[in-house]
């Protein structure tokens, strides 16, 4: 066990465990009583928030919603800067990073099933890659005012992402970026099956 004693090791294991915090299922429960992995799309991100609580409470249902894209952003964001602030490799700050998206799309608290990833690898992306995420984020915005469907908007805010990372830094090793970019692309996969079915509901 003495491997925990290690820095690195350390890192890992928070960021996966605070990636994993399931901030709009916890806050969905305590202030609307709802449990938004039985209802909508199941997912427990900020539109699933909207969209459950947005039923019986919409000005509530704001609120919870921008509150969980804020953490689950914040918690990428907090343990790759903790990293940084350590001194870490970057090749480690990379890997806290993907564990935080891990973490939260994998979740331990809620037997290894979790979120989309947007918020959370869109947190870490922005202190490794704040240009292309700065990039992303404009992508993705016009896309949800003129689509106005949330899994379309962050599928194409995250290949502006990965496009400006390729031409910005052409020599970096991008490994960590498309490793991030698969998981979220897999746990799209059930949007997009919807999308093709004419399903997929837009924000309203």
């Amino acid at each position: 066990m003495d491997f925990l004693f290690n820095q690195n090791v350390q890192f890992y294991l928070a960021a996966y465990l605070l990636g994993g915090i399931p901030f709009g299922l916890i806050l969905a429960k305590w202030f609307a009583g709802v449990n938004i992995t039985d209802a909508g799309s199941g997912s427990i991100g900020a539109t699933n928030v909207l969209r459950v609580v947005k039923e019986t409470n919409p000005a509530l249902a704001k609120k919870l919603g921008a509150a969980t894209l804020a953490l689950d952003a914040l918690k990428g964001i907090a343990v790759v800067l903790a990293a940084k602030y350590f001194g870490l490799s970057e090749s480690v700050q990379w890997l806290v990073a993907v564990l935080a998206v891990v973490g939260h799309c994998f979740s331990p608290y809620m037997w290894f099933e979790g979120g989309k990833g947007v918020a959370t690898g869109m947190g870490v992306m922005a202190v490794m890659l704040p240009i292309p995420t700065a990039i992303a984020l404009i992508v993705w915005g016009i896309a949800a005012k003129t689509i106005r469907i949330s899994s379309l908007s962050s599928m194409l805010g995250l290949i502006g992402l990965i496009v400006a990372s390729f031409v910005l830094y052409p020599s970096m090793f991008h490994a960590p970026v498309l490793f991030i970019a698969f998981i979220l692309f897999y746990k799209h996969i059930p949007n997009f099956v919807r999308l093709f079915k004419g399903e997929e509901k837009r924000v309203v």
